[in-house]
């Protein structure tokens, strides 16, 4: 039976290695998907269960506990910033920035509430655990990873913080909840009111997306003019996909000539469709199946990588293929296709014209699924390395004796949102399906989570059960509960936000999944997710940063 003893308990053996952090894994994930009272943990129990392991004894080498620990959180949080990048900078738009600043307010409040308690209740020497605490109090596991990071680079030897973040994290996931709705009562919203509310914002803005009409021409004034000449006079963009003129159907261009009585198909952004009725003639109702011309209508997906970036203006579809693109599916949403418009890799184009040309047109695209559903490994492990190097460069700040890295979690961060930003311009592909990333992130986070658990389940109850743990757990729900409820009264009383925006902003604002699906399922609209994806991405960024800036200004 020696072999099973060596198997079990040989902490250098590597089968060893591999049948731990696969029962961990395992037994975290089937029981994060237990629910009490509608409410799972998902796959932060790979944490518990790896406290429970690692209390019982069965450990690893710390040196390659410590690789596979860094490892998945660079897999993590790279790959939760290339999933944030593309809309990271344009969520500061419009209504987006009163919604960040809500959200900037939360992680500001959660961080001044702990340094509070932190003075109030606390030896100077107890912070690094008080930031555990606050990383499990706002359901952040990235934070978590990224002030354990911050902590090696100063050389601390304390009781492993995440004891704390565990302590933490259960009451963490209901305090959210549980703030949500008392905001609810303190600010008397009923839900019917902001049902209506949301309604009447929906019909005094339509969202731009494409709008398909048929029109025919009865301005008199555009008798012989162009294409090209139309959309001048207009000043809005729109797309004529096919003309029927003298009984024959075609395909025009920005040189053909309009005359009154022509029939169109435009394709054009909703809010501006009343505008192009009103300056080219009436709506009608035509079947172009029954004319001369068989054109045909295709969505084609781009995969080649020289199409990355470039603008739908500058591909001349129409000029050089005959055929017009109507419009863009990205991510599951349809963009109008405006000239302005840039391409990416994975975008699905609406084509319409002959057959021929169609074809034409997928071979130029590349229109190959089985292309997208290979990973790019090269722009991951390129972004990668140059995010290692970028969170390596020492930073000198005045008054830190220590000089100040953005470390394992904040360099692949930042690399990450920037590739996915930006990455096009210097032909890097960025494109990866979203279940593609959802695996590469989930596997991080479950190494992560189960390296930390091993290690901290040896000293689990000499530093909970028997020191602070039930002070732990209380000092975690002030953290949660009252900077929700201060800044959930200010985005209601000054910005008027939607309460059911204001539910996805919250659940955002502390990167809480279980919180959206609370959310999703009181309001049964879209207003949560929108006001969640607005504060992500910023929320997710600051998170990890003031994890990392607290311990290296703090407790260096």
């Amino acid at each position: 039976m020696e072999w099973l003893q060596n198997l079990l308990f040989d902490p250098d053996s590597i089968a060893h290695i591999v049948l731990l952090y696969s029962f961990v894994i395992a037994a975290g994930v089937l029981l994060g998907k237990m629910k009490i009272f509608g409410v799972s943990l998902g796959v932060t129990f790979v944490l518990f269960v790896g406290i429970l392991i690692g209390h019982f004894g069965f450990t690893g080498n710390k040196e390659i506990l410590n690789f596979i620990q860094d490892f998945g959180l660079i897999l993590f949080v790279f790959c939760i910033g290339l999933q944030v990048g593309p809309s990271f900078f344009s969520s500061f738009k419009k209504g987006g920035i009163a919604m960040n600043l809500i959200a900037t307010g939360v992680v500001v409040l959660n961080i001044l509430v702990m340094l509070g308690l932190w003075a109030c209740f606390f030896r100077p020497e107890d912070l690094p655990m008080l930031v555990g605490v606050l990383c499990g109090a706002v359901t952040n596991t990235p934070g978590l990873g990224a002030a354990n990071e911050a902590l090696s680079q100063i050389g601390y030897n304390g009781p492993e913080i995440a004891n704390g973040y565990a302590c933490a994290y259960p009451l963490g996931v209901v305090g959210i909840i549980t703030a949500t709705i008392l905001l609810r009562h303190i600010c008397r919203i009923r839900l019917k009111d902001e049902e209506e509310e949301l309604r009447l914002e929906e019909e005094a803005d339509p969202h731009v997306k494409p709008y398909l009409m048929h029109v025919e021409m009865h301005n008199e004034a555009l008798n012989g003019k162009t294409l090209m000449e139309v959309k001048n006079f207009l000043g809005r963009e729109f797309v004529c996909t096919r003309i029927l003129q003298d009984g024959h159907v075609s395909i025009p261009t920005s040189n053909t000539i309009f005359n009154v009585g022509d029939q169109l198909f435009i394709v054009c952004a909703e809010d501006d469709a009343p505008a192009i009725i009103a300056f080219i003639g009436r709506k009608i109702k035509v079947d172009w199946e029954k004319q001369d011309l068989p054109l045909v209508s295709r969505r084609i997906l781009v995969t080649q990588a020289k199409m990355n970036g470039k603008t739908l203006g500058s591909l001349h579809f129409s000029g050089m293929y005959g055929v017009n693109v109507t419009r863009v599916n990205r991510s599951g949403m349809d963009l109008f296709a405006s000239r302005n418009l840039k391409l990416q890799v994975g975008d699905r184009l609406m084509v319409v014209g002959p057959e021929d040309a169609v074809e034409q047109v997928a071979h130029k695209m590349g229109n190959s699924l089985k292309r997208l559903d290979h990973p790019n490994m090269v722009t991951i492990f390129v972004g990668i390395f140059i995010g290692i190097l970028f969170g390596s460069l020492p930073l000198t700040l005045p008054g830190i004796p220590t000089p100040v890295k953005l470390g394992l979690a904040g360099g692949p961060l930042i690399v990450a949102i920037l590739t996915a930003r930006f990455g096009y311009r210097i032909k890097l592909v960025t494109y990866t399906t979203m279940s593609a990333n959802l695996m590469l992130r989930e596997i991080g986070l479950a190494l992560f989570l189960a390296s930390v658990g091993i290690k901290a389940g040896a000293n689990f109850v000499q530093t909970v059960v028997e020191g602070d743990g039930l002070l732990y757990v209380g000092c975690g729900f002030i953290i949660t509960v009252i900077p929700i409820l201060i800044m959930g009264v200010i985005a209601r009383m000054k910005y008027k936000i939607n309460y059911f925006t204001l539910m996805g902003l919250i659940a955002g604002s502390t990167t809480d999944p279980p919180a959206l699906a609370y959310a999703n399922q009181t309001a049964g609209n879209d207003a949560p997710a929108v006001g969640y994806t607005t504060v992500y991405p910023l929320a997710m960024f600051l998170r990890i940063l003031t994890a990392q800036i607290i311990i290296l200004l703090l407790c260096s």
